[in-house]
């Protein structure tokens, strides 16, 4: 067995960018994101992905020795899901975390907390940087699921915690997609 350890990747920096259902995808780590925008800073723990697990398993026994006469495999109805804090207070983060919409005047910006909104959906791009190796990962069908608590706080950044939610794009075929340049030929 051959060890490699440049093969050893480190999520040093990198960008989450938000766009609307059904953008154009990108076709590999080159392709240009427009018209996705940028989310700007992401909390210091980065991106937490998540894959649903295997499903369920029964293992159906017979009386004679407790054999195991046959297992029925169940998958898992669970969806892929990435979680992050974004720190930037601008438009694009205030509506993904509210699932609102901000009405802007040369002054300030307006905006409704309603607890019964739902998300419309998004298409997302997390990119992660290791030096010259990039690794995009492309979500076209990304939903908040979940957002975490937002705390007003002397001496700490306001955070909004979110976690979103893939589902299958049933043209493209797939939950997510990701090409990293560390995996070339």
């Amino acid at each position: 067995m051959a060890l490699n350890a440049s093969a050893v990747r480190v999520a040093v920096t990198g960008a989450i960018s938000v766009g609307p259902l059904g953008t154009t995808a990108p076709t590999g780590t080159a392709s240009a994101l427009t018209p996705r925008v940028d989310l700007g800073y992401v909390g210091e723990d980065g991106v937490t992905e998540t894959q649903p697990g295997a499903g369920d398993v029964n293992r159906i026994k017979a009386w004679q020795n407790g054999a195991t006469v046959r297992t029925i495999r169940t998958p898992s109805e669970d969806l892929p899901t990435w979680q992050f804090v974004l720190l930037e207070t601008k438009l694009e983060v205030i509506e993904l975390y509210y699932k609102t919409e901000v009405t802007q005047s040369a002054t300030e910006g307006e905006y409704d907390i309603d607890a019964d909104a739902t998300d419309p959906g998004h298409d997302f791009v997390i990119d992660v940087v290791d030096g010259a190796e990039l690794e995009r990962v492309h979500i076209p069908r990304g939903f908040v699921s979940e957002v975490g608590e937002k705390v007003y706080a002397n001496g700490e950044a306001i955070g909004y915690e979110v976690t979103i939610e893939g589902e299958k794009d049933s043209t493209l075929g797939y939950n997510a997609r990701v090409w990293a340049t560390s995996l070339k030929s």
